[in-house]
């Protein structure tokens, strides 16, 4: 059967679940808040979840097949009893985990393929588009309550404050967009960066947001200081297509070069290298409930996970010399084995 997964095996020496190997590009993963349960989103449109265990073989749960196009979004509702997906044909829908049955269905929930989603509460969810538009749905009508249409390229990526008072979005225009949850409106937009916007990140106990760029650069926000940025962190040879904060001073980069770094925040320095996807880019990557698994996908139609509790409370020395990327990957073997 198609979407199997790597098999039986051996407890690995990482401490973490065998890939999960699939016959299409995977476009989004996302990890349930209460079980060891994974979903995945397929380029062909097929939606399948999978239970993973570090000492026992992963296993297929549902096979679902409700999208025309590629699958390019999805999420767990905060309670887990909802799988939200979103496509490239334009729908949003919502899949009962009881059942395995479509709940909900918004067939032309926008205008353009949507790109990326957030839940944001209980009852909010929020979806972008290819063309810059962002919608507020509340999930217990599957009804659209707002609609911005602000930005003049792709939303790429998504993140709310840890009350989810504040959603945050970045957009292909080099711009980041910041709506107000509760009052379901947006208050503010970035300067242009002049460099495409990818991904992003809250960390600094929510004073600090990070945005991966085109040009491989990370731009620091202040919180609140929404106009220009504060700092800016160059080093990464490509495209920053993911970013995760894993704890409050260390984020996991996925570039387009396939690796994926622990960089920490303030002082900026890079860590070391996570994996990598050999030469495919990662496309995006996530963090289990207990924060110690990271799950990245790629071009190389593989879910593979990573051990990122030893990078959790790494302290850097603000007198150390900042290093290019390059530079730290060679110390990387030097750095693990010390831990």
């Amino acid at each position: 059967m198609a979407g199997q997964s790597s098999g039986s095996k051996e407890v690995p020496e990482d401490g973490v679940p065998s890939d999960i190997s699939f016959q299409s590009q995977v476009f989004d993963l996302s990890f349930h808040p209460n079980r060891d349960i994974i979903a995945a989103g397929e380029i062909e449109g097929r939606v399948t979840v999978y239970s993973y265990s570090v000492s026992e073989e992963n296993h297929l749960l549902l096979d679902l097949h409700h999208h025309k196009k590629a699958c390019r979004a999805l999420a767990f509702s905060k309670d887990g009893l909802y799988l939200f997906t979103a496509s490239k044909d334009k729908s949003l829908q919502a899949v009962d985990m009881n059942t395995g049955g479509v709940a909900h269905a918004v067939n032309k929930a926008h205008k353009s393929p949507v790109y990326c989603m957030k839940v944001m509460n209980e009852n909010l969810l929020a979806t972008g588009d290819d063309d810059g538009c962002v919608k507020f749905w509340d999930t217990r009508q599957a009804s659209n309550i707002l609609t911005v249409t602000d930005n003049e390229d792709f939303i790429s990526d998504m993140a709310c404050d840890a009350e989810n008072r504040t959603l945050l979005a970045t957009s292909g225009d080099g711009t980041l967009s910041v709506f107000n949850v509760r009052r379901q409106k947006i208050e503010q937009r970035s300067d242009n960066m002049e460099s495409e916007l990818l991904s992003l990140a809250i960390v600094k106990g929510g004073r600090k947001v990070v945005c991966g760029t085109g040009d491989g650069i990370l731009n620091l926000f202040s919180w609140g200081e929404w106009g220009d940025i504060s700092d800016r962190f160059p080093g990464h040879p490509l495209s920053i297509d993911s970013c995760v904060a894993v704890s409050d001073s260390v984020v996991c980069t996925g570039s387009m070069d396939g690796i994926i770094r622990a960089v920490h925040i303030l002082p900026n320095r890079f860590v070391g290298t996570i994996g990598e996807h050999d030469d495919f880019p990662v496309e995006r990557m996530r963090l289990s409930r207990d924060g110690n698994t990271l799950a990245s996908c790629s071009h190389d139609q593989s879910i593979k996970f990573w051990d990122v509790s030893h990078v959790k409370n790494v302290s850097v020395d603000p007198g150390s010399k900042r290093t290019s990327a390059a530079a730290s990957e060679t110390a990387t073997n030097d750095f693990f084995a010390d831990l």
